[in-house]
């Protein structure tokens, strides 16, 4: 890593106060740019137009997508951006780039029904981690909480009597998100029951580690790699599989919400969406289950 992409990164982190996962994301994409560079013996001040086109069609040759693609762009051009306003280029050469269109993907949700069903499983269960995972549940879905907003919550943001709890959002930015009472009673039979017992688990532990919410069987802080293995693991403890991950219950979460009549505004701000663009891709989900149930349920929907 050479020094501009170093302080670059540091730039990210520390002003713009993005995540590790973006930081390590833009990393990576500088580092496959640089690569490319060193490859055709071109130095980071003499890229122009060409050089980015030929980049990006060597890229798409070897099977990167578009998506893949247009993420990599957005990690150069906001690189070469810092480039010139610290004046260490003439000219930013991605200037006049344009972004290769993808198809918009919508986002998968699951049905009230089956949110209901995992829920009602989950809690049928006996053994020592049911009590904590059905938190998790609980707070994925009626918090509508990304999967870091999750594993940075600490138990002092959680205000049980007031049915509350304060999350930081993308560029550590807070956000006071209310949960049901049904949720309540999840994170109070967690917090008796099953944490004590985890943060035991671990006889030195940093004041901060200490003061997490949800922490593994280890007794360690939950990372989003580990929720994704437990939210794994509630599948086949349930035997339900919904190829459950963190975001298809946060988009359950809009969209219900969406469906139920709330104004789109109030689902931004619950979202910590910093622009309403990003949730307008529910209204075209609701759309989309609107087609279906008519679809299928009405009697003369198809022709015989």
């Amino acid at each position: 890593m050479n020094k501009p992409e170093k302080e670059f990164l540091d730039y990210l982190k520390y002003v713009r106060n993005c995540s590790d996962l973006t930081v390590e994301s833009y990393g990576r994409d500088i580092d496959k740019f640089f690569a490319f560079l060193l490859k055709e013996d071109i130095n980071m001040d003499e890229v122009d137009q060409i050089v980015i086109r030929n980049f990006f069609t060597e890229e798409m040759t070897n099977g990167v997508s578009k998506r893949s693609c247009k993420r990599r762009l957005t990690a150069l051009r906001q690189f070469y951006k810092y480039l010139y306003k610290q004046q260490l280029i003439k000219d930013d050469p991605f200037l006049f780039i344009d972004s290769p269109k993808v198809e918009k993907k919508f986002p998968r949700v699951l049905y009230k029904e089956q949110v209901e069903d995992i829920l009602k499983e989950n809690r049928k269960r006996t053994d020592e981690l049911a009590y904590r995972d059905q938190a998790i549940l609980s707070l994925l879905y009626f918090c509508g909480l990304r999967a870091s907003e999750l594993c940075g919550i600490n138990v002092q943001n959680v205000y049980l009597k007031q049915r509350l709890v304060k999350v930081y959002g993308k560029g550590r930015k807070e956000r006071i998100v209310p949960f049901s009472e049904e949720c309540k009673l999840d994170l109070e039979n967690y917090l008796k029951y099953c944490r004590p017992k985890l943060v035991g688990r671990t006889p030195i532990i940093d004041f901060q580690s200490g003061q997490k919410l949800i922490f593994n069987n280890k007794g360690q802080p939950l990372t989003v790699r580990g929720l994704e293995y437990i939210l794994d693991s509630i599948e086949k403890k349930t035997g339900m599989f919904l190829h459950l991950h963190p975001h298809i219950l946060r988009h359950s979460f809009a969209t219900h919400l969406l469906e139920n009549g709330a104004d789109l505004r109030v689902i931004q701000e619950l979202l910590g969406h910093e622009n309403i663009n990003a949730t307008q891709i529910y209204t075209h989900v609701t759309e989309e289950a609107m087609q279906e149930a008519y679809s299928s349920f009405h009697p003369r929907a198809h022709k015989k």
